[in-house]
């Protein structure tokens, strides 16, 4: 079965297909993880999985989704993650990390809180973004980015990525989708500037390339390092699939290893024609087109429909999100399905 086949990129080892996609869980205090994050993390690494990505961890204050976002920021931060990447590399699997930077998404209320923008008065801050739009109704248009804030930016992360590496992190991801500011700058329907940073394609994906370049300089040559995109805005006249296929062979070329494929994000409305896979073909086309390894994404919750993505060549990797929170251990069930016999924790052999 080629869904538990080993996969190596660059010098890393993988001892299987199945991965942890990063899922925010609102749960820090300034930025430093906590036990919730031992456990959650931990968790799907004692269940199986290949490779465990923290959630999409803010490069600055600024950048966060919500005042409960991890970052990396401060060496405190960093600190606090390790224990969480030595607990998943001692239990087999890879540890990773997403950065990332909310851009215009920023400064919002926790899901359970309502997940609306915060005030100023109530733990809010002003969003940046490449244009002053607002994302929604009801959100507060943010301030559109000068050269200087784009260079602080570029800073930011790859002053993150060296923490990272510092916290014990194996792979990085950066995050150029669902709208956040990476995105922001790559669609055409969120950016509206006139400079080198707008307009052509060619000037909308400087900004992402030149993060993705500085980080792939610092991140050691034996280690991956992925970016997610969103395939397509699902909206016309948005970022779409000829685009991001530009963008994939544009990164492939300074050295990134993986392009994680999901889609949406970038607008409030948008129609998302979403089932089972739905996103895999995206994941198949930057494949083909690109020449790069992906991964797929998005309702992919079947032991049969996971082999069969890796098996027919639709992609390098499955990564799974909301399975892996219905199910840690849904690798080792998995294998059980498919008649693969895989390694147990010696803690819970007595239950395989």
């Amino acid at each position: 079965m080629k869904l538990f086949s080993p996969l190596t990129l660059r010098e890393l080892p993988f001892r299987n297909r199945i991965f942890v996609s990063p899922m925010c869980q609102y749960s820090s205090i300034d930025g430093v993880a906590a036990d919730w994050h031992l456990v959650h993390l931990g968790g799907r690494a004692v269940g199986g999985a290949a490779l465990v990505i923290a959630e999409a961890t803010a490069v600055s204050p600024e950048g966060r989704i919500s005042p409960g976002d991890l970052g990396m920021w401060n060496g405190a931060q960093a600190a606090g993650f390790r224990r969480i990447t030595d607990f998943i590399a001692h239990n087999g699997a890879v540890p990773g990390i997403q950065l990332a930077h909310a851009g215009r998404k920023a400064s919002t209320a926790e899901p359970w809180n309502g997940g609306g923008p915060l005030a100023a008065n109530d733990r809010g801050w002003t969003p940046l973004a490449p244009s002053s739009i607002s994302f929604a109704p009801g959100y507060p248009a943010p301030k559109e980015m000068t050269r200087a804030d784009i260079d602080t930016v570029i800073r930011q992360f790859t002053d993150a990525a060296q923490r990272s590496l510092d916290a014990g992190f194996q792979v990085v991801e950066l995050h150029m989708a669902h709208g956040y500011l990476l995105h922001q700058f790559l669609s055409p329907l969120s950016n509206k500037r006139t400079d080198e940073y707008g307009g052509a394609l060619e000037n909308r994906v400087r900004l992402p390339l030149m993060v993705a370049g500085d980080i792939r300089k610092i991140w050691p040559a034996k280690w991956p390092v992925f970016v997610r995109i969103s395939f397509t805005d699902w909206v016309d006249g948005g970022w779409d699939g000829t685009q991001s296929v530009f963008l994939a062979q544009a990164l492939k070329k300074i050295g990134i290893d993986l392009i994680d494929c999901s889609s949406g994000g970038l607008v409030h409305n948008a129609a998302i024609k979403a089932g089972p896979g739905f996103q895999v073909p995206f994941a198949e086309t930057i494949r083909q087109e690109a020449r790069i390894a992906t991964g797929a994404v998005g309702f992919i919750t079947e032991p049969l429909q996971a082999e069969e993505i890796i098996s027919s060549g639709k992609a390098d990797a499955v990564l799974l999100a909301r399975q892996m929170l219905r199910d840690p251990y849904w690798p080792l069930h998995a294998a059980k399905a498919l008649g693969v016999d895989v390694a147990w924790p010696k803690q819970y052999a007595r239950a395989k």
